[in-house]
């Protein structure tokens, strides 16, 4: 029966693998977006129905908060995808008397431009959309459109994405926000088993699919896949004086943690370290443990963006 199961939830792509913290700070920053855009276009415009919100910003909440470090919940993605399929459903829209060839083209144009501008946000082609069928009050704004409601639904959202995602040390929005990164610098990279990124970018061409992940994230995930292969678990040897740490826990229990002294000894009884956490539970503590203990506690190394 449970192979049955797994047969099922795999043949319907369903994956249990987030944590129900990660799954409510998705739902609240939903709300909070949503909410935000309303009250703030209201507040500015005074407008109601499609002209004080673009229905696809519920699209683009469900990608910046539920999925912020995807590659198409990106800023680029974000008012790029959004403002070039705006423009297009305008002139659509203007151009093309028959309403149903023109709401094809929009979606269609969209997507194409949005691949030509590097900038694909799935929620871009509702945008499009709503630009040819949102009735009167959309079709008489005209390329105003593209300002409100699109630019300012997008930069509202882009705002409550950076300010709400900062409260959860897990997830920031943008992701070059990251104080941490399971990359290297070069020197490292040469001793590591980083497959180079020019081999990843020819498979991605093989492939000729649009993935939502960015070739740093598909390097560092083989990366990773290979070092949990090779080595499961942290042996004391690996914890070393200045590096960063993480336990890989998911959400309020994720934690990093940055040795700061040692004391060495050839009985692991007596070899201590003394570390610091960077980041996430117990932030800015400090404590000390063997260096066998903290190799127990380890999942994987991190590296600090800002250095």
């Amino acid at each position: 029966m449970l192979k049955i199961v797994k047969k099922l939830k795999d043949a319907l792509g369903i994956d249990n693998s987030v944590s129900p913290a990660e799954k409510l700070a998705s739902t609240l920053g939903g709300f909070t977006g949503i909410f935000l855009i309303i009250w703030i276009s209201y507040y500015f415009t005074g407008a109601s129905g499609a002209a004080l919100i673009v229905p696809s910003m519920g699209a683009s909440a469900v990608l910046v908060f539920a999925v912020p470090h995807g590659k198409l919940s990106q800023p680029w993605a974000l008012f790029g995808g959004h403002l070039v399929s705006a423009f297009i459903g305008v002139l659509c829209y203007q151009l093309i008397p028959d309403l149903f060839l023109a709401a094809g083209l929009a979606v269609g144009l969209a997507i194409g431009a949005m691949h030509v501008f590097n900038c694909i946000h799935p929620p871009g082609g509702a945008t499009a959309l709503a630009a040819v069928i949102g009735g009167p009050a959309i079709n008489a704004l005209g390329f105003d459109y593209m300002i409100t409601p699109v630019l300012l639904n997008a930069a509202v959202i882009f705002i409550t994405a950076v300010a709400f995602n900062s409260f959860f040390p897990w997830r920031r929005y943008p992701t070059s926000m990251m104080r941490f990164t399971d990359t290297p610098n070069v020197e490292d990279k040469k001793e590591s088993r980083f497959i180079d990124k020019a081999h990843i970018e020819q498979a991605l061409s093989d492939i000729d699919l649009v993935i939502d992940l960015s070739v740093d994230d598909l390097q560092q995930l083989f990366a990773l896949t290979l070092e949990h292969a090779d080595t499961p678990h942290f042996s004391p040897s690996q914890i070393k004086l200045g590096h960063y740490y993480t336990n890989s826990k998911h959400g309020a229990e994720w934690s990093v943690r940055q040795i700061i002294d040692e004391a060495r000894s050839d009985d692991p009884k007596k070899d201590m370290v003394i570390y610091r956490v960077a980041e996430g539970q117990g932030l800015q503590t400090a404590d000390s443990c063997t260096r066998s203990e903290f190799a127990a506690w380890a999942n994987r190394e991190l590296f600090n963006t800002k250095n």
